[in-house]
């Protein structure tokens, strides 16, 4: 499915897995638009990659200006082919307590930006003969996990808002997809969740495993990419026998209070 070369759009290009995207994708593309909060860390990006091909906008994707910026940098270079919605962010917390300016934060970061950023494109997009838009999303958007309430709210909208879209361009040459990496060593991950990762045994790829697999499903043709056998099979058994999951997760509770900040 992946049309070469890449004219693409890249948001949270500066976290983990986005500079890896960004590293791994650079190559293919005859632009890339990569955003960030932080200038800094965009700019040695861009010296890195190469800025005559990079482009960088930074700014903050919840608010509206920075929005129109990206957009207008778009439609300077021209008709994108690419856009990927990497930019997130996580908290870990006992949900009683969570700070509320933050469950905002992340709503408007994990969900509103995304969907915002795409209303913004997609008549850019329409231009292309044949787009991709990727969300990235988390499988607590498919599972709710005990310390990750308004996280999993966030990512299970991102879900659905996929799913519908794609729905509605079935009829057009854009492709709406949902790529879902594994846990990943990053600096989004507090110690408190490095720590319930280590409790739980759970497996955390490297940035550039997950860069390496998104790559992988851009070249392919499925709608949704969850990150294993194990994985996508936990996903079906919290949908058609959810008291098993229920079950398993009780049992995981001491461990999880162990490590959620309250």
């Amino acid at each position: 499915m992946s049309t070469l070369p890449h004219r693409a759009v890249l948001t949270g290009a500066t976290g983990g897995i986005g500079r890896a995207i960004a590293r791994s994708l650079a190559p293919s593309c005859e632009w890339l638009v990569v955003c960030s909060r932080d200038g800094a860390a965009l700019a040695a990006l861009r010296n890195e990659l190469g800025a005559g091909r990079v482009h960088a906008v930074q700014g903050d994707l919840t608010d509206d200006a920075t929005l129109a910026r990206v957009a207008a940098q778009v439609a300077e270079l021209g008709a994108p082919n690419l856009l990927i919605n990497n930019a997130g962010m996580g908290d870990f917390h006992a949900f009683e307590s969570q700070d509320a300016a933050r469950i905002r934060a992340l709503l408007a970061t994990n969900l509103l930006a995304p969907i915002l950023l795409t209303q913004r494109l997609l008549p850019l997009l329409r231009q292309a003969p044949v787009a991709q838009i990727v969300n990235v999303g988390s499988l607590f958007g498919y599972i709710g996990y005990p310390g990750f309430a308004a996280y999993a709210a966030s990512k299970s909208g991102l879900r659905g808002f996929t799913q519908a879209l794609r729905r509605e361009l079935a009829d057009t040459p854009i492709a709406v997809r949902h790529f879902i990496p594994r846990a990943t060593r990053t600096a989004i991950n507090s110690a408190a969740v490095d720590a319930l990762n280590d409790e739980m045994g759970t497996p955390v790829d490297a940035p550039e495993d997950a860069a390496a697999q998104l790559l992988r499903f851009l070249a392919g043709s499925a709608w949704e990419r969850k990150p294993g056998v194990k994985e996508a099979l936990l996903v079906l058994l919290n949908h058609a026998l959810p008291g098993l999951p229920d079950k398993a997760i009780r049992g995981q509770l001491p461990g999880i209070r162990k490590h959620m900040p309250k």
